[in-house]
């Protein structure tokens, strides 16, 4: 019998059999069952800051909403304002050089831009490196896309970077990306100038664009560095960097990409004929948020993460979980024990008996499969309490 309000005769394009719901689109409308039951869950899962921008950011936002003529379409390219914020910004903060007219284009979020420059530069069938474990949405970006994925391995014992020998060893003829993510995402590696220069390195010699994906260089982190920062890097990388994280601003959904003048060019091609530019309101707030000062970026990015991870390591603890204590950025990455077959074992055992949601690392691949992700995202009070519940079940 045909069900309501399904189609007759209608199938879905082949790409989606590719790829599934989210992982954290699924998991947390089961989450918000769980609360809708009173189950009061507290969710360890995403890092979504949960603390606002800087209180001049949102001044200048408020102030230029007001105004009757700052409601019309934007430029794709960005706003003059915003592109010499962000300038300004690499330049104070990586001591990196960029034309604020060629060399920068602002994207409505980092997550956008892996779309824009798969796009501009894949063609279906071409070769892309993907890392395991790595953020998902390289992978399912680029299937929807026709790109073939060829993961590249990162492990513990190599410090979560990738492995060179293997790398060479492989067919590279077809490959055009290779997507990085330093400080690494889910794993909480940093970046070091040394593995930025095998990166530029390995991408010269075969003719690679390395994309590397640069959101987490603030958090527990306080020498931030750019692959830019290589001499070179900018022929052949493209650097993505996102206010998300660094600025306490997820939902403003403001990013940018940094690389040379041809690469911009390229990429606003696509760009241009996908969206418009943001609300010009938003950019001239963006454009404030970029001049935060150091004490602020001290206090949010290190001070107020500093608490949240000695209770995450704890956490971890009572988990029976082992981590590396030099992790940066705003999640704790941990090895489950041996005790347990699968980590779903784990995570849904802390979720259905202690009703805190923390994140299985399979959804990152295969090598994540024995850890899990702890998100910093909440407050010390919300911790605590996770780590009292944990505790009692454990």
């Amino acid at each position: 019998m045909q069900k309501e309000n399904q189609p007759y005769n209608i199938q879905p394009a082949d790409r989606l059999a590719n790829v599934s719901e989210y992982y954290f689109s699924r998991k947390l409308k089961e989450v918000a069952r769980m609360n809708a039951e009173g189950k009061d869950v507290i969710s360890l899962g995403i890092g979504s800051p949960d603390m606002p921008p800087s209180e001049e950011t949102i001044n200048v936002l408020c102030e230029n909403a007001k105004k009757p003529d700052a409601h019309g379409y934007q430029p794709t390219v960005g706003i003059p304002e915003l592109r010499r914020a962000m300038a300004d910004w690499y330049k104070r903060w990586y001591d990196v050089d960029l034309n604020p007219d060629t060399e920068i284009q602002p994207l409505i979020g980092s997550k956008e831009g892996i779309l824009h420059v798969t796009l501009a530069l894949v063609n279906p069938g071409d070769q892309v490196l993907v890392p395991n474990p790595g953020y998902p949405t390289y992978t399912s970006l680029n299937k929807i896309l026709g790109s073939e994925i060829v993961n590249y391995t990162l492990r513990e014992d190599n410090h979560w970077q990738p492995d060179f020998d293997e790398l060479e060893r492989m067919d590279l003829s077809r490959v055009k990306i290779m997507w990085t993510n330093y400080p690494n995402m889910p794993t909480g590696a940093n970046a070091t100038l040394e593995l930025y220069q095998k990166l530029v390195d390995f991408a010269r010699r075969h003719n690679i664009v390395i994309v590397n994906d640069n959101p987490y260089s603030f958090i527990l982190n306080r020498k931030p560095i750019s692959i830019l920062n290589i001499e070179g890097a900018k022929e052949c990388c493209i650097e993505f960097n996102s206010m998300s994280k660094s600025h306490n601003m997820p939902g403003w959904r403001v990013g940018m990409i940094a690389t040379n003048a041809t690469f911009i060019q390229w990429i606003l091609k696509i760009k241009s004929n996908i969206d418009s530019g943001t609300f010009r309101p938003l950019q001239l707030a963006a454009a404030q948020a970029y001049r935060n000062s150091a004490e602020w970026h001290e206090e949010a990015n290190y001070n107020v993460y500093s608490r949240r991870r000695k209770l995450a390591e704890e956490i971890m603890h009572a988990l029976g979980c082992t981590f590396d204590p030099e992790q940066v950025g705003m999640f704790l990455w941990g090895k489950i024990p041996d005790t347990y077959a699968d980590v779903e074992d784990l995570t849904e055992k802390v979720l259905h008996e202690a009703r805190v949601f923390i994140t299985p690392g399979f959804i990152f691949g295969s090598n994540g499969k024995r850890y899990i992700r702890i998100s910093l995202c909440a407050k010390d009070e919300k911790l605590a309490e996770a780590l009292k519940r944990i505790q009692a079940i454990m």
